[in-house]
């Protein structure tokens, strides 16, 4: 798939999303969220659910939970167009409330037919209900900084999930954020095992023109690595 469908791909996801009416979220939303980013990455971050500023907005992570998750990118010196951001239900549950599961349920196919068209090899998931997701039965104060295979059927036929704390949970607790910027540094080595399991995608075979050397041998070192054959320009979904 070229970069130019996989964006088209995303756009027509993003369209659904901003019109569902599938589950009781939509009363209440004033914006959908389907997420954002590189149609070409290999790293997908998934959140829980938006909260007020990206109802707001339209857009993932943009309150204090999304400026630490910024600051976690910079520390790999990655930005977030170079990424793609999105959680497991697409408009905010009233006062913040955890999503039920059928508003979950709701949801699954958007996130599936992201993730089928992005393929990433590394999903980072990010609070519980996302690893409830990608890790079922594990509980996040145990597995976290953890990688596990990813099953097929979620969407991302070939991936790893490396499991964080929500930011917001970091936000509450100065033990909990030293132990996220700890998980967060272990990304690079995360990705470099995704993609040895995959095996290396070349920069053609992923849409892009080049590679860069680091991703053309597979192993990344922190603060070089990048997160897969990236477009200029993101896509905001």
């Amino acid at each position: 798939m070229t970069h130019a469908e996989r964006q088209a791909a995303l756009e027509a996801v993003a369209t659904e999303v901003r019109s569902c009416t599938r589950c009781r979220l939509h009363e209440t939303r004033t914006l959908a969220v389907p997420g954002e980013g590189s149609p070409d990455t290999e790293v997908v971050f998934i959140g829980e659910g938006p909260g007020f500023n990206e109802d707001r907005q339209g857009r993932p992570f943009v309150g204090r939970a999304g400026d630490l998750l910024t600051k976690f990118l910079a520390t790999l010196h990655w930005k977030r167009d170079e990424v793609f951001i999105t959680n497991i239900v697409k408009c905010r549950p009233p006062d913040n409330r955890d999503p039920e599961p059928d508003e979950v349920a709701a949801c699954a196919p958007y996130l599936r037919r992201q993730l089928e068209v992005l393929d990433p090899a590394l999903i980072v998931t990010l609070g519980r209900h996302s690893l409830g997701r990608f890790m079922p039965g594990e509980r996040i104060s145990q597995v976290h900084g953890t990688v596990r295979p990813v099953d097929p059927e979620t969407g991302a036929s070939a991936a790893l999930a490396l499991a964080l704390y929500h930011p917001a949970a970091a936000l509450r607790s100065p033990d909990v954020e030293r132990q996220s910027y700890e998980d967060v540094a272990s990304i690079p080595t995360a990705l470099a095992d995704a993609r040895a399991r995959r095996g290396v995608r070349t920069g053609a075979a992923n849409g892009a023109a080049t590679a860069t050397s680091a991703y053309a041998a597979g192993v990344p070192s922190a603060g070089t690595s990048s997160p897969g054959a990236l477009a200029p320009d993101a896509t905001l979904l």
